[in-house]
């Protein structure tokens, strides 16, 4: 006996001994016991041995008997109907005339069926369309591995044991085994490539490798210049980017109420963006002809080099696939004419006072020129006005003297008639001595005067003017 069994005997010896001890107790509890065991002897033999003598404690006083402290309920009648599945497979048994044993083969049969369709209805059931299925196995990099499986709506969101009952519902459908006996065509080329893209999907490397440069589930951008939600076409697209990004998470795309320094950092990440990507899926394979050495390392170099040229392209396209987005962006064109208008304010508000002093400066010279103007204006009608009162005096002044001139004459030349030569030349002199206001007085007063008056004012102007020395009485010869 080894040391397990050894262990498993002692631990099988100590529950028989406690069941015995318990056993005793219960059935006589008034009583001292000898327990007895039954023991597992090396050979597996069971034997009676005298194990041990206990003497139990006595009962408190006051302990004589057990007490009934409850009766069961009265039993009540209810009607019982025969239901649920056990009874239905008693009745499918009795109806098809199933034992036992046939019944549960077929349901075990039934169940099998059922959890293997329950199973794969995550993969669900694609078919291969005839160009696949007719593909060269020789060019098997060039096929839809996750279509040869038939995980072309999973891709690479398939886990591995998705990957694993694809294969194998592939396999089954698709193996020349099958296809013989059902008098299908050979395709013996499509098993091999079910065979390749299993191993891909297998091995986590390959299986990124070959998601680089899977294009099938590539989310392509909305067509340039269409009309279109911005959020709804570019969300998906930088969803599918995101997952080749070394730096995890991935700033989401946000929403039009999203902020501005979210943005800036959604872009701020994508202008910068680290992608995992690699391409040795669409290498060259490398010959194992170790005679050829130089072709060897030619490929090798011509893998390297088609690499890096990729993997420049590809950092292109997300570039130009971020500017675009940028430039469409409808958010950056708030932002710019917030900022816009948020400038405009702060310029406002720098140059208030230039442009006060600017306005003030303005209104002066409004003023001042208003004035000028004003000035102008009022000038040229004082000028207007002295001409016109020039005028009016000048006729006034001609109407004066015609007035004296005239009362002379009315008078008949004061009863002189033959003087009246010297009588007009001596009024034409006093006149021309007078100025426009004397001019005005003695016009006044000879007009409508009889001759004596007349005679009476013009003597007395001519004596004034005399008087003044404004005349010479030698130049008068009648007045």
């Amino acid at each position: 006996m080894n040391a397990i069994e050894r262990v498993f005997s002692s631990c099988r010896l100590l529950l028989l001994l406690l069941y015995v001890y318990f056993f005793q107790v219960l059935s006589s509890p008034f009583q001292s016991h000898s327990c007895m065991a039954l023991v597992v002897s090396q050979n597996f033999r069971l034997e009676s041995h005298l194990i041990m003598t206990a003497t139990l404690p006595q009962l408190p006083s006051g302990i004589d008997s057990f007490k009934v402290v409850s009766k069961y309920s009265e039993p009540v009648r209810r009607p019982v109907e025969p239901v649920g599945r056990y009874f239905l497979a008693h009745a499918s048994r009795i109806m098809r005339g199933h034992t036992w044993s046939e019944y549960e083969k077929l349901e075990a049969e039934r169940n099998v069926k059922q959890v293997e369709s329950d199973n794969d209805d995550d993969i669900g059931d694609e078919e291969q369309d005839e160009e696949l299925l007719e593909h060269d196995p020789r060019e098997w990099k060039t096929a839809d591995l996750y279509a040869v499986l038939g995980l072309s709506k999973l891709r690479y969101r398939a886990t591995e044991d998705q990957v694993r009952r694809a294969h194998r519902k592939s396999v089954l459908k698709h193996h020349p085994d099958k296809k013989s006996a059902s008098g299908g065509l050979d395709q013996d080329g499509f098993f091999k490539i079910i065979q390749k893209a299993f191993e891909v999907m297998m091995d986590p490397v390959k299986r990124r490798q070959y998601d680089s440069v899977d294009t099938n589930a590539d989310v392509v951008p909305p067509p340039a210049k269409s009309k279109y939600d911005f959020f709804e076409a570019w969300g998906p697209v930088f969803a599918s980017e995101a997952r080749f990004s070394k730096k995890q998470p991935v700033p989401l795309l946000g929403t039009l109420e999203s902020s501005k320094e979210e943005v800036d950092a959604f872009y701020a990440f994508w202008g910068k963006f680290d992608s995992w990507k690699t391409f040795e899926f669409k290498d060259e394979d490398v010959p194992d002809d170790t005679a050829n050495r130089d072709h060897k390392r030619y490929i090798e170099r011509k893998n390297v080099s088609n690499r890096k040229k990729l993997k420049q392209e590809d950092n292109k396209r997300i570039i130009d696939l971020v500017e675009r987005a940028y430039s469409e962006d409808p958010r950056i064109k708030l932002f710019k004419d917030a900022a816009k208008k948020e400038k405009e304010r702060k310029k406002w508000e720098r140059e208030a006072g230039s442009r006060k002093a600017a306005e003030e400066a303005a209104a002066k010279k409004a003023a001042e020129e208003e004035a000028a103007k004003k000035a102008a204006e009022e000038a040229a009608s004082s000028k207007v006005n002295a001409k016109k009162a020039k005028e009016a005096a000048k006729a006034a002044k001609k109407k004066n003297k015609r007035a004296i001139r005239g009362s002379a004459k009315e008078a008949d030349y004061f009863g002189d008639a033959g003087k009246s030569a010297d009588i007009e030349a001596d009024i034409d002199t006093i006149i021309e001595k007078l100025d426009d206001v004397q001019l005005g007085s003695v016009a006044g007063k000879v007009n409508g005067a009889n001759a004596d008056s007349v005679k009476q004012v013009i003597s007395e102007t001519a004596s004034e003017l005399i008087g003044a020395g404004k005349l010479e009485k030698s130049y008068l010869k009648y007045f």
